[in-house]
Protein backbone atom coordinates (compact mmCIF):
# COMPACT_ATOMS: atom_id res chain seq x y z
CA UNK A 1 0.00 0.00 0.00
CA UNK A 2 1.33 3.48 -0.82
CA UNK A 3 2.15 5.55 2.25
CA UNK A 4 1.25 9.16 2.86
CA UNK A 5 4.12 11.47 1.91
CA UNK A 6 5.96 13.28 4.64
CA UNK A 7 4.87 16.75 5.72
CA UNK A 8 8.02 18.11 4.11
CA UNK A 9 7.18 16.49 0.78
CA UNK A 10 3.58 17.76 0.86
CA UNK A 11 4.88 21.24 1.62
CA UNK A 12 7.33 21.07 -1.30
CA UNK A 13 4.67 19.89 -3.73
CA UNK A 14 1.64 21.88 -2.55
CA UNK A 15 1.59 23.85 0.70
CA UNK A 16 4.73 25.97 0.35
CA UNK A 17 5.08 25.78 -3.44
CA UNK A 18 4.44 29.02 -5.30
CA UNK A 19 4.17 30.29 -8.87
CA UNK A 20 7.39 32.20 -9.48
CA UNK A 21 7.98 35.26 -11.67
CA UNK A 22 11.60 36.04 -10.75
CA UNK A 23 14.50 33.64 -11.15
CA UNK A 24 17.98 32.94 -9.89
CA UNK A 25 20.51 32.73 -12.70
CA UNK A 26 21.18 29.03 -12.13
CA UNK A 27 21.22 26.53 -14.96
CA UNK A 28 18.75 23.66 -15.08
CA UNK A 29 20.77 20.69 -16.38
CA UNK A 30 19.48 18.85 -19.43
CA UNK A 31 19.59 15.65 -17.41
CA UNK A 32 17.06 17.14 -14.97
CA UNK A 33 14.72 17.91 -17.88
CA UNK A 34 15.06 14.33 -19.12
CA UNK A 35 14.32 13.04 -15.62
CA UNK A 36 11.28 15.34 -15.54
CA UNK A 37 9.83 13.78 -18.69
CA UNK A 38 10.59 10.29 -17.37
CA UNK A 39 8.30 11.11 -14.43
CA UNK A 40 5.58 12.85 -16.46
CA UNK A 41 5.23 9.99 -18.94
CA UNK A 42 4.37 7.53 -16.17
CA UNK A 43 1.29 9.44 -14.96
CA UNK A 44 -2.14 8.41 -16.31
CA UNK A 45 -3.94 9.73 -19.39
CA UNK A 46 -7.13 8.51 -21.06
CA UNK A 47 -6.37 5.17 -22.73
CA UNK A 48 -2.68 6.03 -22.26
CA UNK A 49 -3.13 8.46 -25.18
CA UNK A 50 -0.26 10.70 -24.00
CA UNK A 51 -0.88 13.69 -26.31
CA UNK A 52 1.50 16.00 -24.41
CA UNK A 53 4.51 17.26 -26.32
CA UNK A 54 7.16 19.36 -24.59
CA UNK A 55 9.67 21.84 -25.97
CA UNK A 56 12.21 23.09 -23.43
CA UNK A 57 13.17 26.57 -24.60
CA UNK A 58 16.59 27.08 -23.05
CA UNK A 59 19.08 28.57 -25.52
CA UNK A 60 19.42 32.28 -26.22
CA UNK A 61 18.38 31.66 -29.82
CA UNK A 62 15.26 29.71 -28.87
CA UNK A 63 14.23 32.35 -26.31
CA UNK A 64 14.61 35.05 -28.97
CA UNK A 65 12.26 33.03 -31.18
CA UNK A 66 9.72 32.75 -28.36
CA UNK A 67 9.87 36.32 -27.06
CA UNK A 68 7.74 38.05 -29.76
CA UNK A 69 4.83 35.73 -28.97
CA UNK A 70 4.68 36.48 -25.22
CA UNK A 71 2.15 38.92 -23.76
CA UNK A 72 2.98 41.86 -21.49
CA UNK A 73 5.47 41.20 -18.71
CA UNK A 74 5.53 37.47 -19.57
CA UNK A 75 8.29 38.31 -22.06
CA UNK A 76 10.65 39.79 -19.47
CA UNK A 77 10.18 37.09 -16.84
CA UNK A 78 10.49 34.32 -19.43
CA UNK A 79 13.73 35.75 -20.80
CA UNK A 80 15.11 35.70 -17.22
CA UNK A 81 13.94 32.14 -16.51
CA UNK A 82 16.50 29.38 -17.10
CA UNK A 83 13.94 27.35 -19.09
CA UNK A 84 10.47 27.88 -20.52
CA UNK A 85 8.66 24.69 -21.47
CA UNK A 86 6.00 24.84 -24.15
CA UNK A 87 3.35 22.27 -23.29
CA UNK A 88 1.74 21.19 -26.53
CA UNK A 89 -0.78 18.62 -27.65
CA UNK A 90 -0.39 16.29 -30.60
CA UNK A 91 -3.67 16.47 -32.51
CA UNK A 92 -2.93 13.09 -34.08
CA UNK A 93 -2.17 11.37 -30.77
CA UNK A 94 -4.58 8.57 -31.73
CA UNK A 95 -2.17 7.38 -34.44
CA UNK A 96 0.06 6.12 -31.62
CA UNK A 97 -2.66 4.18 -29.78
CA UNK A 98 -1.80 0.83 -31.45
CA UNK A 99 1.56 1.13 -29.62
CA UNK A 100 0.37 2.79 -26.40
CA UNK A 101 -2.95 0.96 -25.90
CA UNK A 102 -2.53 -2.26 -27.93
CA UNK A 103 -5.14 -4.51 -26.36
CA UNK A 104 -8.03 -2.94 -28.32
CA UNK A 105 -8.57 -0.81 -31.43
CA UNK A 106 -8.62 2.51 -29.56
CA UNK A 107 -7.55 4.41 -32.68
CA UNK A 108 -11.02 3.75 -34.11
CA UNK A 109 -12.55 5.67 -31.18
CA UNK A 110 -11.07 8.87 -32.64
CA UNK A 111 -10.61 8.48 -36.40
CA UNK A 112 -12.91 10.92 -38.20
CA UNK A 113 -14.20 12.44 -34.94
CA UNK A 114 -12.62 15.92 -34.73
CA UNK A 115 -14.60 17.10 -31.69
CA UNK A 116 -13.58 14.02 -29.69
CA UNK A 117 -9.96 14.43 -30.83
CA UNK A 118 -9.88 18.09 -29.77
CA UNK A 119 -11.49 17.40 -26.40
CA UNK A 120 -9.26 14.43 -25.58
CA UNK A 121 -6.04 16.09 -26.75
CA UNK A 122 -6.70 19.29 -24.80
CA UNK A 123 -7.83 17.57 -21.59
CA UNK A 124 -5.00 15.07 -21.45
CA UNK A 125 -2.20 17.43 -22.51
CA UNK A 126 -3.40 19.89 -19.86
CA UNK A 127 -3.35 17.02 -17.36
CA UNK A 128 0.21 16.17 -18.43
CA UNK A 129 1.16 19.81 -18.00
CA UNK A 130 -0.13 19.59 -14.43
CA UNK A 131 1.93 16.46 -13.89
CA UNK A 132 4.95 18.35 -15.22
CA UNK A 133 4.50 21.08 -12.61
CA UNK A 134 4.29 18.57 -9.77
CA UNK A 135 7.20 16.51 -11.09
CA UNK A 136 9.31 19.66 -11.45
CA UNK A 137 8.56 20.60 -7.85
CA UNK A 138 9.44 17.06 -6.76
CA UNK A 139 12.84 17.49 -8.46
CA UNK A 140 13.49 20.73 -6.59
CA UNK A 141 12.53 23.14 -9.37
CA UNK A 142 10.19 26.11 -9.11
CA UNK A 143 7.51 26.76 -11.71
CA UNK A 144 5.81 29.72 -13.29
CA UNK A 145 2.91 28.50 -15.46
CA UNK A 146 1.23 31.03 -17.75
CA UNK A 147 -1.21 31.36 -20.60
CA UNK A 148 -0.39 34.92 -21.75
CA UNK A 149 0.99 34.19 -25.23
CA UNK A 150 0.00 34.01 -28.89
CA UNK A 151 -0.65 30.32 -29.59
CA UNK A 152 -0.63 30.72 -33.37
CA UNK A 153 2.74 32.47 -33.23
CA UNK A 154 4.23 29.86 -30.92
CA UNK A 155 2.88 27.09 -33.12
CA UNK A 156 4.41 28.66 -36.23
CA UNK A 157 7.75 29.16 -34.48
CA UNK A 158 8.07 25.79 -32.74
CA UNK A 159 5.57 23.31 -34.18
CA UNK A 160 5.52 24.17 -37.91
CA UNK A 161 5.10 21.08 -40.05
CA UNK A 162 3.84 18.99 -37.14
CA UNK A 163 0.43 18.02 -35.79
CA UNK A 164 1.18 19.66 -32.42
CA UNK A 165 -0.52 22.79 -31.06
CA UNK A 166 0.54 24.77 -28.00
CA UNK A 167 -1.54 24.53 -24.82
CA UNK A 168 0.27 26.60 -22.17
CA UNK A 169 3.74 27.65 -21.07
CA UNK A 170 5.65 27.09 -17.85
CA UNK A 171 8.89 28.71 -16.76
CA UNK A 172 11.22 26.45 -14.81
CA UNK A 173 14.21 27.08 -12.61
CA UNK A 174 15.06 28.23 -9.13
CA UNK A 175 12.82 31.07 -8.03
CA UNK A 176 13.70 34.22 -6.14
CA UNK A 177 11.64 33.71 -2.97
CA UNK A 178 12.11 37.30 -1.79
CA UNK A 179 10.28 38.57 -4.89
CA UNK A 180 7.13 36.51 -4.36
CA UNK A 181 3.83 38.32 -3.89
CA UNK A 182 1.74 37.57 -0.82
CA UNK A 183 -0.12 34.32 -1.36
CA UNK A 184 -3.71 34.81 -2.50
CA UNK A 185 -6.62 33.32 -0.59
CA UNK A 186 -7.97 29.87 -1.35
CA UNK A 187 -11.50 28.51 -1.02
CA UNK A 188 -12.54 26.52 2.03
CA UNK A 189 -13.65 22.93 1.45
CA UNK A 190 -17.36 23.75 1.45
CA UNK A 191 -16.86 26.50 -1.13
CA UNK A 192 -15.35 24.18 -3.70
CA UNK A 193 -16.26 20.61 -2.82
CA UNK A 194 -18.86 18.33 -1.32
CA UNK A 195 -19.05 14.70 -0.31
CA UNK A 196 -22.18 12.90 -1.47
Amino acid sequence: MPETLSAAALSQLFLDARSHNAWQQRDVPDETLRQLIDLVKMAPTSANCSPGRFVFVKSVEAKAKLKPHLSGNNAEKTMRAPVCVIIGQDMEFYEHLPKLFPHTDAKAWFTGKPAKIDDTAFRNATLQGGYLIMAARALGLDCGPMSGFDPAGVDAAFFAGTTTKSNFLCNLGYGEADELLQRSLRFDFDEMAKIV
